[in-house]
């Protein structure tokens, strides 16, 4: 009986794991991805198929808004737009149309940025705004911790949760798992609205756990708004084990607020089933700005287009002069990886700057097994070694910046919520460009001769976990 019964389950589980294995096979994945979760399957399938079971199921063919709710959302945008625009440059036009077709990215005229390179000054930054709010706070990170910045900023939507300002708040239920509900009971208790973003639950949304929010919106009484790559954690303000944090975000004015209050409304209703919609949620006033076209680009795994790849393969291969890269995660698609490197041999200063130490070890490994090729194709590749490099911008020639929450990695590309703005702005393009300059004083240069005398032990284990970085 016992032998029966062991026969049987051995059976099911060997159904179970062909099935998993058809079923990523039929999906017509990228072989770059179905072929680690084959590999992990074939010689570890129990924790394969757990793995399977939480972090590889295809969301791509689910759909995240009605075309309906989209609409509305998108009519907001189009009524702001003024008479007077400026143009983007013509060689961009068509990045413009695939923005707008494939991601809903409208363009956006007239706005003003504020740049911040150390999380203290933008926590200061963002509390001094958040205590002038009169009207609405609308808050959406995917790291918020229980910490000294956590409670910076709690107290201040505290206070002015008191003076009767609506607030509602959205946070990432893996990024944020160190913060308990009771950290938001106060909040909550004096009328605040606050949500976990795709809420993990087993074994209902056990499939979601790998799909996380990325973004990290602000917007106030939709007039003032931040996004960029820092999060609420203490790591950004006072540095890590690593060092100092060095980042990007962003303060804006001008109607790319009203792009971010869209994108924070859609994820609100996708959570909530609920769409606010006071007058005062789109109080922005349009700056004159002779030379800013903004398209923002609210990016994620649910629809059949990578859009935020293709959209940055399109903008890499437009550039003239250079291509400046800041990344904490360096693990490119085939495609990007190609087109940087075609870019180099063609000439164009690509230069591609990196931590010098990621908060990662496998994703060390992983992410330098890319540089070898990068380094033969002419790229420059610098290790930056003044703490821990977190920033995510790209430079295209003088012309075009492209900004936001995404890293050059798999993940952001494939898995996650991500907002990133594609900026037709030469003074904006300069500070980044001044600031990358900056950041290099603080970088060492690899050179060929010194990164190819690495141990051949070093770069296999590099060479064995590239294998596994669309998993990363």
């Amino acid at each position: 009986m016992n032998d029966l019964l062991s026969f049987i389950l051995v059976l099911l589980y060997g159904v179970s794991i062909l099935g998993v294995i058809v079923v990523i096979i039929s999906e017509n994945r990228n072989p770059l991805k179905s072929v680690p979760w084959l590999i992990v399957l074939l010689l570890a399938p129990i924790v394969g198929l757990i793995c399977y079971f939480f972090f590889g199921q295809n969301l791509s063919k689910r759909r995240a808004l009605s075309r309906r709710e989209r609409k509305k959302a998108e009519n907001y945008l189009e009524e702001s737009a003024s008479i007077d625009r400026p143009e983007v440059p013509a060689r961009f036009q068509a990045l413009k149309r695939h923005l707008i077709n494939c991601g809903h990215a409208v363009p956006l005229y007239g706005s003003r940025y504020t740049l911040y390179r150390a999380g203290m000054e933008k926590m200061e930054a963002l509390l001094h705004d958040i205590r002038r709010a009169h009207h609405h706070i609308h808050i959406q990170y995917y790291i918020i911790e229980n910490d000294r910045a956590g409670a910076m900023l709690r107290e201040a939507l505290i206070e002015r949760a008191h003076a009767g300002v609506k607030i509602r708040l959205l946070y990432d239920d893996v990024g944020s798992r160190s913060v308990r509900k009771r950290f938001f009971d106060e909040l909550e208790a004096l009328g605040a609205e606050i949500y976990p973003f795709l809420h993990v639950k087993f074994p209902r949304f056990t499939s979601k756990v790998n799909y996380r929010n990325h973004r990290k919106v602000v917007v106030i009484d939709g007039r003032v708004g931040y996004f960029g790559g820092m999060n609420i954690a203490d790591r950004y303000l006072y540095g890590s084990k690593l060092g100092p944090w060095r980042d990007t975000h962003f303060r804006v004015e001008g109607s790319i607020v009203a792009g971010l209050q869209n994108i924070f409304l859609n994820d609100w209703y996708a959570t909530t089933q609920l769409r606010p919609t006071d007058e005062e949620l789109y109080s922005y006033k349009e700056l004159h700005a002779a030379e800013d076209v903004a398209q923002l680009l609210a990016s994620g795994p649910f629809g059949h287009w990578r859009v935020l790849l293709q959209a940055t393969c399109m903008a890499v291969l437009r550039a003239r002069q250079r291509i400046w890269i800041q990344t904490p995660y360096f693990l490119p698609s085939e495609t990007l990886n190609n087109a940087l490197q075609t870019a180099a041999l063609a000439g164009i200063d690509v230069h591609l700057m990196l931590p010098e130490r990621s908060d990662a070890k496998m994703v060390d490994l992983a992410v330098h097994s890319y540089i070898d090729d990068m380094i033969r194709a002419g790229v420059k590749v610098s290790f930056y070694m003044g703490g821990f490099l977190h920033a995510k911008t790209m430079i295209i020639d003088d012309e075009l910046a492209i900004i936001g929450s995404s890293n050059l990695d798999f993940r952001s590309f494939e898995h996650n919520f991500e907002i990133n703005g594609f900026c037709y702005n030469k003074p904006l393009t300069a500070e980044l460009a001044a600031a990358f300059e900056e950041d290099s004083r603080r970088c060492h240069q690899l050179s060929p001769a010194e990164w190819f005398r690495r141990k051949r032990m070093r770069r296999f284990a590099e060479s064995v976990m590239r294998l596994f970085s669309p998993l990363l």
